[in-house]
């Protein structure tokens, strides 16, 4: 159904600028106080442009231009662009971890929104938790937006061997505590793994999210794989100045894009392009706010239909993001998926999914494969449960040895990631292929805040005899960029009494991702008589914004959302009252 067109007096920035009372005096006398005229805003869209740029976001560093590109699109389409500068959230550098922060820019984006003058926005993003972020809080506001991805960076190099983010990292680093490379080349790679402005170039959770939102449709066709520091990039952001005028004139919202099919296909893409395991908490809490009710088990009933065809790095073994941008780009994978999408789903740019990815084209197959021709015939991931994650957790098959798809082995427990940092180099750990590594207490309250500790190292001893990849178990998250057979998300947390708080030493614990199980073959009894001895620790926090995270942040399994910002907890607050 076609909306009527908005008018200048119907714009949501009318309130404060254009109407005659003493209020919007002050409005008008304040915003002429910075140099600005009636020519600048009357009759014309304000569009508040949120900034996630900071002097320590690599990720964004280029968002310090980008926004004149905005600019430069908002004027010519006859609006008026606002700056908003937003919490940055730099991956490598927030600690304990962004995870922890990803509700407060949520909280941030809808209160930006809702308490100034603007009409429409653009949501500029990239580095992992800024895009959910942003468009939690955009979804909880409903006002035209459009999402601006930072893009991933330049091929990593050394030595002239292709590097890729984090991907690397984690071989290179086994490959310097196993004694096959030394501290010159370490500091070598150091300097040429991250070359350019731009998210990570492996299919990590920027580019999952990035390229999950351009499925939803929130994202400019194309927009979510172009590279960083390409040329089309800057293009591009003008190109979000010049639609998001026109969307706020057609009142095209969030909540006229997102539907349970729009979920749907990011799902079913998400599973076709090897996501980051991040994307199951994320897309949740996405979709919740949404007020559509995404569960595990549309996850792992979509990784069952749906093959990995985008042969990206970690769960491809060659290509990074750059090579996925040459070959096509995310359309062209969409449009290989063909029927496994509703193509009518609309999207940002006013037409369906369908019309925007008509005509894409596949220019180099085996980047993105033919769905005959995977890289591997069943989804990026799988959702376990059993009596050591009854509400579940997840696995990454497609990025594990193949042989620990189904295996018992012996428990070797670690209370803390601190604990696992002491003892896993120790030449005396008791520790075989065969054993299964449980780390806990890196949950949402454990951590605090679910930190990316899941991809458990491998032994040091372990590692000199080549051992390369054994099953890891905790209730943290892991960088989309890492790989292995690492059991992540254990929900119930441990911290609040889950049952991988009762796991000992020594118990036996059966892994089988085909039927979807995990288990610690312990007798129930047993387990009762753990649990009355099993103690609760002191809260992470007792003050600030750590103690309210604390009170309210839901488990892996719902989306690690505010229980308060969900949809629906209680009605929205509306619009701000001007008197």
């Amino acid at each position: 159904m076609t909306k009527a067109r908005k008018t200048p007096d119907t714009l949501r920035s009318h309130r404060w600028f254009g109407v005659q009372d003493l209020r919007a005096f002050g409005h008008r006398s304040r915003i002429m106080q910075m140099g600005y005229g009636p020519d600048d805003w009357a009759g014309r869209p304000v569009i508040g442009i949120v900034n996630t740029w900071s002097d320590i976001n690599q990720c964004h560093a280029h968002f310090k231009a980008r926004i004149e590109d905005v600019k430069r699109g908002i004027l010519q389409a006859g609006g008026f662009p606002l700056e908003l500068p937003a919490l940055s959230l730099s991956e490598p550098f927030v600690k304990p971890t962004t995870m922890l922060y990803r509700n407060l820019l949520a909280i941030e984006c809808e209160e930006l929104l809702r308490s100034h003058p603007v009409d429409g926005a653009v949501l500029m993003g990239g580095c992992d938790k800024t895009t959910p972020g942003l468009l939690l809080g955009a979804f909880s506001m409903d006002i035209p937006a459009v999402f601006l991805p930072a893009g991933p960076m330049l091929r990593g190099n050394w030595r002239g061997e292709v590097l890729g983010s984090g991907s690397d990292v984690w071989k290179y680093w086994d490959e310097l505590r196993a004694g096959r490379i030394d501290a010159q080349d370490w500091t070598e790679i150091e300097g040429g793994i991250a070359r350019s402005f731009g998210h990570c170039m492996t299919m990590g959770t920027a580019s999952t999210m990035t390229a999950i939102t351009e499925t939803l449709g929130l994202t400019l066709p194309g927009a979510s794989s172009i590279p960083a520091a390409d040329a089309n990039h800057p293009r591009m952001s003008a190109a979000c100045g010049r639609r998001i005028v026109e969307m706020v004139w057609e009142d095209l919202k969030p909540s006229d894009v997102l539907s349970r099919a729009s979920f749907d296909n990011a799902v079913t893409a998400a599973m076709a392009f090897g996501c980051s395991t991040n994307a199951v908490i994320h897309l949740i809490a996405m979709a919740r706010r949404a007020g559509v009710d995404l569960s595990l088990d549309d996850f792992d009933a979509a990784s069952r239909r749906v093959p990995v065809i985008a042969n990206v790095r970690p769960s491809g073994d060659i290509y990074l993001m750059e090579d996925f941008y040459y070959a096509g780009g995310l359309p062209a994978l969409l449009g290989r998926l063909g029927d496994l999408l509703d193509l009518s789903c609309r999207t940002v740019s006013g037409r369906s999914l369908g019309e925007d990815i008509a005509g894409a084209e596949v220019y180099k197959p085996d980047v993105i494969r033919p769905i005959d021709n995977p890289i591997y015939r069943e989804g990026a991931l799988a959702v376990l449960r059993g009596n050591l994650a009854p509400d579940g957790c997840v696995i990454k098959p497609s990025a594990c040895a193949a042989h620990l798809l189904e295996h018992t082995g012996p428990a070797l427990v670690f209370d803390s990631y601190a604990d696992m940092k002491a003892g896993i180099d120790d030449e005396a750990l008791e520790v075989t292929p065969d054993t299964v590594l449980v780390m806990r207490n890196a949950g949402p309250q454990g951590g605090p805040g679910m930190p990316e500790w899941g991809m458990l190292p491998i032994p040091a001893k372990l590692l000199k005899a080549g051992v390369s990849d054994m099953i890891r178990v905790s209730d943290a998250r892991m960088s989309g960029t890492s790989y292995g057979a690492c059991v992540l998300h254990v929900a119930p947390e441990a911290f609040i009494g889950g049952n991988l708080a009762l796991v000992k030493t020594g118990d036996p614990i059966r892994l089988s991702v085909p039927e979807r199980r995990i288990d610690m073959l312990v007798e129930d009894a047993e387990l009762g008589r753990r649990r009355a001895a099993w103690t609760p620790q002191p809260p992470r926090f007792e003050r600030g914004y750590g103690w309210m995270f604390l009170q309210h942040i839901k488990q892996a399994d719902q989306g690690c959302d505010f229980d308060f910002l969900e949809t629906a907890f209680g009605r929205s607050p509306g619009e701000p009252v001007i008197l």
